[in-house]
């Protein structure tokens, strides 16, 4: 069986919702990624077999994003994509789908990430579909339809984090210890510059020019 390894590792900075990312889709945060992985990785993007990127909010992005992805940082356009879905965890699985198809002998060397815009998931006009033709309507919000809502119990994922910690019995007071602790943790080491290296800035084009954002 072939030995699998990373040759790189980028991501974009983090963002919050409707902040300074906003304006980019997460086609163009997986492009600013992907594009800087394969540079720091030395690697000819046309070698890359496949593309597969983990993406939940896929509504309004376009066909496959895991393709758009991949012939915008330079593949081929021989090359294979899929796009994958496993909720929170689509990232990672994507990662494993790259290693499992050089390991099958099915690529020689894959593109794997995972992206996702909240900023820009629609609001879903269902009514319209069908004809819609007098009086009120309502929008239904893409985020918490797809993303933010248990599918089967319709309740948030907030709610279902709560029903986990009273099963196995975390308690708030550890839960607000383990968050604080994380976040001072976080931000002494965006003061250092620790994370400097793993960023790919990404470009935002503003009204009164491009706008870099290179940090969390």
């Amino acid at each position: 069986m072939e030995e699998v390894v990373i040759l790189s590792a980028k991501r974009t900075p983090i963002g919050k919702l409707g902040g300074d990312l906003a304006g980019a889709s997460a086609v163009d945060l997986g492009v600013a990624a992907a594009q800087a992985a394969i540079k720091a990785a030395r690697i000819d993007p046309a070698l890359l077999n496949q593309a597969i990127f983990g993406n939940v909010m896929q509504a309004g992005s376009g066909q496959n994003v895991a393709r758009q992805i991949g012939l915008k940082s330079g593949m081929a356009t021989s090359s294979t994509a899929m796009t994958v879905n496993e909720v929170c965890g689509s990232g990672l699985k994507a990662v494993r789908l790259g290693q499992a198809a050089i390991q099958l002998g099915e690529a020689d060397a894959v593109l794997v990430g995972g992206t996702e815009s909240m900023s820009q998931v629609p609001y879903y006009a269902e009514a319209v579909r069908s004809g819609h033709k007098f009086g009120d309507t309502t929008l239904v919000d893409g985020l918490s339809r797809d993303g933010l809502n248990d599918a089967f119990s319709q309740q948030p994922m907030g709610i279902t984090a709560e029903n986990v910690a009273t099963q196995f019995n975390v308690s708030r007071q550890e839960q607000d210890e383990f968050a604080l602790r994380s976040h001072l943790r976080a931000a002494a080491a965006a003061a250092e510059g620790r994370f400097k290296s793993q960023i790919a800035p990404v470009t935002i084009a503003a009204r009164h020019g491009d706008v870099i954002v290179d940090r969390d």
